[in-house]
């Protein structure tokens, strides 16, 4: 599990979490996983639906899909996503919101190591406007705090995917 000390960090600052994990199953078997964003529901507390949006059906560069999501303090909402990177079977990522100014960007690689994969999980805040910008600009001195907390979130979610997908990767279970 990654820890992310207190660093102080604003949003403008861009702070980005990431954690890693040995898979014992091959690249392509692990790959088959990450870029199934339909799956991708069943691992989040966050995410509760995907769906395919602008006419795309697969995951490709510039594909669009929307995820819904929902979250005690923020409520629910809606955003749509493009697919950034499509590098079969070594990394998939994309862009929340703009895909030249994102309101984050996440990313999996995966690398074959020791008859299996590793796999890390990244995602960075900003630099677009997100959920988060209204609750900032309502408590500017909070801001550190509120990053803080929100990045402490995901780095929970990015742990709890990747054992999810481990377990599914190496034994089909969720």
């Amino acid at each position: 599990m990654a820890v992310v000390e207190w660093t102080g960090a604003r949003y403008t600052d861009n702070p980005t979490v990431e954690a890693s994990m040995w898979i014992d199953a091959d690249p392509d078997r692990v790959w088959d996983l990450v870029s199934d964003i339909k799956l991708m529901p069943n691992f989040s507390s966050e995410l509760q639906s995907v769906e395919w949006a602008s006419g795309a059906d697969r995951p490709k560069v510039g594909a669009r899909f929307v995820g819904h999501n929902e979250h005690d303090a923020f409520g629910q909402w809606s955003t749509t996503s493009q697919i950034v990177a499509y590098d079969e079977p070594r990394e998939f990522a994309w862009a929340v919101g703009d895909a030249e100014c994102p309101a984050a960007m996440w990313r999996f690689r995966l690398t074959p190591r020791d008859g299996g994969t590793n796999l890390s999980y990244w995602m960075q805040m900003g630099p677009g406007r997100s959920g988060l910008s209204a609750a900032i600009e309502s408590m500017p001195d909070k801001e550190e705090k509120i990053v803080f907390v929100r990045m402490r979130e995901f780095e929970t979610a990015i742990d709890k995917t990747l054992g999810a997908i481990k377990r599914l990767a190496e034994h089909g279970v969720r």
